[in-house]
């Protein structure tokens, strides 16, 4: 069965108040165990903010490490769940769960 991606997509500036974010964690872990009782839940994670990013370009011999992030932008991958899906309508309803709850722009995409 085919797994997908669902990345969040979270703005660089500003991070909601410490009770804002402690409900939207709330709410995600009850969508969570529900992925998990459903059995399409494979893993997810948070990411540290894209500043603390490192990009390594290997060229030949030589190896090229710059800080931050690889695309510059205003907002980035802030975190990600990978679950199996039998097509992506299932996943893309996963998706539609996890954006009502941040807000947040969630990009399904699936694993070769």
């Amino acid at each position: 069965m085919p797994q997908y991606l669902l990345g969040i997509y979270q703005p660089d500036s500003g991070t909601p108040d410490p009770e804002v974010l402690a409900d939207i964690a709330a709410r995600l872990e009850a969508v969570t165990d529900e992925m998990k009782a459903a059995g399409v839940w494979v893993f997810s994670g948070g990411l540290r903010p894209a500043p603390a990013a490192r990009v390594v370009r290997a060229s030949g011999e030589d190896v090229l490490c710059t800080d931050g992030p690889f695309a510059e932008g205003k907002e980035h991958l802030g975190g990600f769940t990978i679950v199996t899906a039998p097509h992506s309508e299932v996943a893309a309803e996963w998706a539609r769960r996890i954006s009502e709850i941040t807000t947040l722009p969630v990009e399904v995409r699936e694993f070769h």
